[in-house]
């Protein structure tokens, strides 16, 4: 109970803190607004395929969770809290609590972004349980990926250009898996048939968490 006391305050410090900041959910609405907006001009009144409206989707999701995530971790250093965390909870507890202050945030980009794109665009989803569970489950390896390598790039000089840097590569497998599993879903196919696709994105998730609650010890403490 108190390991999920610990977790608790440390995603509602950083929930508080944003809610009076708006940093993150400012810059990444304007990006996610503008980068749809964007896509509507460049595509016009062109018809295009399904798999090229998942890959738009996607691209748009990733860029702004690499320009607006990770900051968490920028700002304790910042504001000069890490040693704070550092002396009064463990190193697990900063982790599950950044986790899910992360994926809450990924959570509320990812519905923004596809209401969004669906209605300007105008497409229709005939499998939107399919969706939902692609947008869910790619949140949370976003999320485990975002926040292992905001730490890591917390104390850099710069470490602002890093985190795209180091994060795009690492979510090529996700890119891929979620592009095809929202084509699939905008198609309407059965779950059966996006089978495959789900399974990268459970395996991909929990490998990225696993790795990351082993390192993430080394990481905060050195």
């Amino acid at each position: 109970m108190n390991w999920i006391r610990g977790a608790w305050a440390v995603f509602r410090k950083d929930l508080r803190t944003e809610l009076r900041s708006r940093y993150a959910v400012n810059v990444l609405l304007m990006f996610v607004l503008s980068a749809l907006l964007l896509v509507l001009f460049a595509i016009g009144q062109e018809t295009v395929s399904e798999r090229v409206q998942s890959a738009l989707l996607w691209i748009v999701i990733l860029f702004s969770a690499s320009i607006g995530l990770g900051r968490s971790f920028v700002s304790e250093e910042e504001t000069g809290t890490m040693l704070l965390l550092q002396l009064n909870t463990r190193a697990s507890m900063v982790f599950a609590g950044k986790l899910l202050y992360t994926l809450v945030l990924v959570l509320g980009l990812n519905t923004v972004a596809v209401l969004v794109f669906l209605l300007i665009l105008g497409i229709p989803v005939r499998s939107p349980g399919l969706l939902a569970a692609t947008l869910a489950l790619g949140a949370l390896g976003l999320s485990g990926a975002t926040t292992l390598l905001a730490a890591l790039i917390a104390r850099a000089a710069r470490s602002g250009p890093l985190l795209p840097v180091l994060l795009l590569p690492l979510l090529v497998p996700l890119l891929l898996s979620a592009v095809t599993a929202t084509r699939k879903a905008i198609l309407g196919v059965e779950w059966a048939a996006a089978e495959s696709e789900l399974m990268t994105l459970i395996g991909f998730a929990g490998a990225t968490i696993s790795a990351a609650t082993l390192l993430f010890d080394y990481v905060w403490t050195d």
